[in-house]
Order: C-alpha cells, then structure tokens, then sequence
C-alpha cells in the first residue's frame, strides 16, 4: 500500500556500506522502520543521509506492506527544513540526545495523532527559539502525558513517588527526598517560553538524574542514553 505521510526521524542505523535503516514516527501509522539502499551514493538518489539526521520532520511516500518487515521509501522530502538545530551545537546535542530517548522509549506501534503532534510542535518551538537551556527537561516530562505515566495525584504532598508516579506524604524507598521533589514541582509547572534562568546548571543535572531515573523506572527495558554524558557537559 503506498502511503503519504509526515514523519519524524528517530534513528538512523548504517547497514553495511552504502544502505540505511531508518525508524521514524508517521502520523498515519506510529513507528515504521525503513530500508535505504544507496544512502550515501548516487547523484540521482533522492533518499540521502542528509534527510535522515535526528528528529528532521520529513513529508514520504512509502509502501507500507504491514508485515513487521523493513519498509520502503518511494519519495521524501523535509516537510519543516530547520533552521537552527542543525548549526547550533547546543541545540543539535539536543536533538541527539532526544532521539535516542525517543528510540528506547517509544515501544507501540500504531497511529497516535496526539503524540505526532506534540514532537512536531515541539521540535518547530526548539527551532525557533534561542533560550532553550530547559527545553529538553521540559520535553521529558511532558512526553510522560503520551507515554502513560505523567505525574499524578496532589502535589502538595513532600515526597514524589517514582515507580508509581504519585506524590505521597511520607518517604519510601524509590521517593524523591524533600528537596528533590520541590525542584520536580518546579519543573512539572514550567512551559517551554518559561524564564530559562530558574534553574542553576547543577539543578538542571539533578533534574535530568531524576528524569532519566523515572523513564528507567516506568518503560521497561529503558537504556540511559549513550549520549547523556555529553548533554550534561553542554549545559553543565
């Protein structure tokens, strides 16, 4: 079946020497992975590297066989051609780094409109904005809302629970401590044209650890991304 479609680029594997398999997030039908022959060669091949660099937004015409196999590009073009985040080291680390969280937490297959929706918004307020310090700390916990397991119960309570998501009044085990829970609260309020300055570079680390902490604990199978060590230098 020959589908057109929006797509987000989540990865992108060499195969061999010359081919690609792409994995991206479609609006018509959630994660599909792709086979590029010829990624690198050909003056006539339109299915280049350059297409398939972290998070670009792409409009394809594909032949989706449903089958759990390898599907097949027929044309592609960038459907929102960025403007900074490829050029700007800190925004292009960024984009890194969220595409390998993308990757080992978007587990389901299947159309999800909302979720399209929100990286693509996402990701255009990343490109045209220069203040962008909490942008990917704000992303983490709102992509929670979409993945199931977004902050819940009153948070007037001291303690934030992490494997089950709740604030509660009294410590356990896999709580947050005090101090730690109220940094978190400032984060769950903030938007992402909030006041980049509120927090320091060592919350900004704090808040990350427990992010990357919460997805470890709530999607199974969660790696912490090879990448992680070099976000937390660029904004340390």
């Amino acid at each position: 079946m020959l589908i057109k479609t929006k797509a987000v680029v989540i990865s992108a594997v060499k195969y061999q020497e010359k081919s690609l398999i792409v994995r991206c997030f479609t609006l018509s039908d959630g994660l599909k992975s792709y086979f590029v022959t010829n990624a690198f060669t050909g003056k006539k091949n339109n299915q280049k590297n350059a297409f398939f660099q972290p998070l670009n937004q792409l409009e394809i015409e594909a032949y989706h066989k449903n089958k759990g196999a390898l599907e097949r590009f027929k044309e592609i073009k960038l459907s929102f051609p960025y403007q900074s985040i490829t050029s700007n080291i800190y925004k292009t680390t960024i984009a890194i780094f969220l595409s390998e969280v993308l990757h080992n937490a978007i587990k389901e297959d299947g159309k999800n409109d909302t979720l399209f929706t929100y990286l693509e918004t996402a990701f255009n307020w990343l490109d045209h904005h220069e203040e962008t310090s909490n942008f990917h700390l704000i992303f983490l916990l709102q992509l929670t809302r979409y993945l199931g397991f977004y902050p819940q119960n009153s948070s007037e309570y001291e303690y934030f629970e992490l494997t089950e998501g709740v604030f509660i009044p009294f410590e356990s085990a896999s709580c947050l401590s005090k101090e730690q829970t109220t940094l978190f609260k400032s984060l769950i309020d903030l938007k992402f044209e909030d006041d980049q300055k509120i927090f320091t570079g060592f919350q900004r680390q704090i808040l990350l650890n427990i992010l990357i902490d919460y997805y470890s604990l709530n999607i199974e199978g969660f790696k912490k991304p090879k990448s992680l060590s070099v976000l937390k230098e660029v904004f340390s």
